[in-house]
């Protein structure tokens, strides 16, 4: 393993951490502007249609997905900016 991939380890530790954090505020947003209620369906909500629970489980997996990669890349460009390497 090289010294590059060594040093980006903790940096991709905190941008998974963020990027976490960003997903969830922007799936609370986009839900709020689809759903019907301001709280996403819970997957043993009684009260919710299995359309509904499906439907924000695949919003919220495809917001996940983007912003985790969105902000992989960006720090991933950002060390080989820094450094010269790329930390993959």
């Amino acid at each position: 393993m090289n010294a590059s991939k060594i040093a980006y380890k903790p940096i991709g530790l905190a941008l998974g951490a963020a990027s976490g954090m960003i997903a969830g505020a922007a799936f609370k947003q986009a839900w709020k502007m689809i759903g019907h209620d301001d709280d996403a369906p819970d997957a043993t909500d009684e009260h919710r249609t299995w359309q509904e629970v499906l439907i924000a489980a695949a919003l919220q997996g495809a917001i996940f997905a983007v912003v985790k990669a969105a902000v992989d890349r960006a720090g991933a460009a950002t060390t080989r900016r820094i450094t010269g390497t790329w930390p993959g």
